[in-house]
């Protein structure tokens, strides 16, 4: 996992094998928007109800490298691998228990004005929270 500035713990349920016995791909794409928000709420000070800023997901792509399944967790590592004037792409990385790679992909948000959905530049505690995950 090394490269990622953040790495958080996410447990896998029941529910997120298919029924091939493994975590569904839908399941990886839904961990990497929950990881990249988290984030955002927890160290970056998004309000996702009442901001006037708000991300919009323009782009999200995932290589499949490994399977897992229910019980167990994944580790998702995420990072930044540009910072535009309104526009983010991320890099995660998900590895098993042990260490192994699973999926890696990425994540491009476009911040929009919340009413008007035009893009808006990145500052303040958003912009500091995204550098940090450049590294």
């Amino acid at each position: 996992m090394t490269g990622y500035p953040h790495v958080r713990t996410v447990p896998l349920r029941w529910k997120d094998n298919d029924v091939y016995g493994h975590v569904n791909n839908v399941v990886h794409y839904s961990l990497m928007d929950t990881v990249i928000n988290t984030w955002l709420i927890e160290e970056g000070g998004l309000d996702i109800e009442r901001g006037e800023v708000i991300g919009l997901c323009v782009e999200s792509h995932c290589n499949y490298r490994g399977s897992v399944s229910f019980p167990g967790s994944l580790e998702v590592g995420l990072r930044v691998a540009h910072l535009g004037r309104s526009s983010v792409r991320y890099e995660i990385g998900m590895f098993s228990a042990a260490g192994e790679l699973i999926a890696e992909g990425h994540f491009v948000h476009v911040f929009v004005d919340r009413a008007s959905r035009r893009p808006v530049e990145v500052g303040g505690t958003l912009r500091k929270s995204l550098e940090a995950l450049a590294g």
